[in-house]
């Protein structure tokens, strides 16, 4: 899954970033209100995390652009501001939540769980298609009772197709929501994720449970 950090405390910033990272997150960072409300537009993102007090650019004016663009990306608030009415404020404008730092990023992953959850309309914190299921906070997946034991990335690529499913998921898409703004398009990196995934998909299930929709992108079958 992949996160925008809005902060101007590049030390902060950076601190939650690898903090991320190690929950096996992508991250990307913007210092500035103007940058962060850039990257928020033009890419696509599981999350966002939006501080307000941003010297550039409000941080509540930021949240109502994104909102009147129809950027529907969850977004949780983090910042010093602890009063009841900016608070209200906040989750008046649009936000999914709101976190007042310091906090700690046990919680922090938490919450960013949690609003991805419900924004895909999910009451509980694994999916479950079919025989398959897959739980994001443990990053466990089996198929029937075949665990499925997956590299970092594949876990990712697969939750990202599941949490579309039945849609078929284009490897653009992919690649937007596994990856930072560091990946190279032109790579195989995704297409060796990919291989590996269906070839340990099809050995639990015996069937081709990850297929190839030609010049579309992957769906996964009942």
């Amino acid at each position: 899954m992949r996160i925008l950090i809005i902060e101007d405390n590049r030390e902060l910033a950076m601190s939650v970033q690898k903090g991320l990272e190690r929950e096996n997150f992508s991250v990307d960072l913007a210092f500035s209100g103007l940058v962060g409300e850039e990257k928020a537009y033009v890419n696509a993102y599981d999350a966002i995390l939006l501080d307000l007090n941003l010297p550039d650019r409000d941080g509540l004016s930021i949240l109502n652009f994104l909102r009147e663009s129809t950027i529907d990306t969850p977004i949780i608030i983090t910042t010093a501001r602890d009063e009841i009415e900016e608070r209200a404020k906040g989750l008046d404008f649009g936000a999914d939540d709101y976190l007042v730092k310091p906090f700690e990023l046990l919680e922090l992953v938490a919450r960013i769980r949690a609003v991805i959850r419900r924004f895909h309309g999910r009451t509980t914190p694994f999916i479950k298609i079919d025989q398959l299921m897959i739980d994001p906070v443990k990053r466990f997946v089996s198929y029937g009772d075949t665990e499925v034991f997956l590299k970092p990335k594949e876990f990712d690529i697969l939750l990202c197709i599941a949490q579309q499913h039945p849609a078929v998921v284009s490897t653009e898409k992919i690649a937007e929501h596994v990856y930072d703004e560091n990946f190279d398009p032109f790579s195989s990196v995704l297409r060796v994720h990919l291989a590996r995934l269906k070839k340990q998909l099809a050995q639990a299930s015996g069937k081709e449970l990850l297929k190839t929709i030609r010049a579309k992108g992957y769906q996964l079958c009942e």
